[in-house]
């Protein structure tokens, strides 16, 4: 059985994700700032048969990450993949690049950005632990530097997101031996993405899944999207 924390797991697409690995076998971790939402999301695993645990993290504290490896390394052996899911998107003051606020743009990568290279650094001795390590950083078409998408929208996040696929190209030279990639989702129905996006959560999750449980373990340092690389 595979082990595998999820962030941001408590509603949409990591949610969706956590439940589909639950459903492939995998003892799944929920990760969750958000306690009553992050403890319902593992119940509802839980009572449809999968293997599930709650998880207090907010990747945006490092105390609190710190405080969660320690916690996670009493209740399990290992982490065989960390899927970097949780992100923010400050719409109502992420206009245009050139009036964001430095508040607004640090809030942004603290989150988006910083926060799951925090995560890899305080989980990575039990990411070590596995014989196949993964880690997927949940990115976005909005973070592309070739072909972005929807230009000139919330360029706070796509910015956030441009940086964090830099993190996975630098993640994925520094542990060689580690499957490293970023997953862009595309547009998709959740709270974040409203209800005119493209795709289902299902949808969503299907790359992220795959990643994390059949993509071939020498795919590192990609960009991908429906499966396939697709350019930075």
């Amino acid at each position: 059985m595979k082990t595998v924390l999820v962030t941001g797991a408590n509603r949409g697409i990591g949610r969706e994700v956590a439940a589909q690995l639950a459903g492939r076998g995998c003892h799944v971790f929920i990760g969750a700032r958000n306690v009553a939402g992050g403890r319902e999301a593992a119940d509802a695993i839980v009572q449809g048969g999968g293997k599930a645990t709650f998880l207090e993290i907010d990747i945006a504290s490092e105390a609190s990450v710190e405080k969660a490896a320690r916690e996670f390394d009493k209740l399990t052996d290992r982490l065989d993949v960390l899927v970097n899911n949780a992100a923010i998107m400050m719409l109502g003051s992420d206009h245009r690049i050139f009036l964001i606020t430095d508040e607004v743009l640090r809030t942004t990568f603290e989150t988006n950005a910083i926060g799951p290279l925090r995560m890899v650094r305080a989980f990575l001795p039990m990411l070590s632990d596995s014989p196949e390590p993964r880690i997927i950083n949940v990115s976005s078409g909005g973070g592309q530097l070739q072909r972005p998408t929807r230009k000139g929208w919330s360029p706070g996040y796509c910015v956030s997101k441009t940086a964090l696929n830099g993190i996975t190209v630098q993640l994925a030279h520094a542990l060689p031996s580690f499957a490293v990639n970023s997953a862009s989702p595309g547009w998709v129905k959740t709270r974040m993405g409203g209800p005119m996006a493209e795709r289902t959560v299902q949808e969503g999750a299907d790359t992220i899944v795959w990643l994390a449980l059949d993509a071939p373990q020498s795919l590192t340092g990609k960009f991908v999207k429906d499966r396939q690389e697709i350019p930075w």
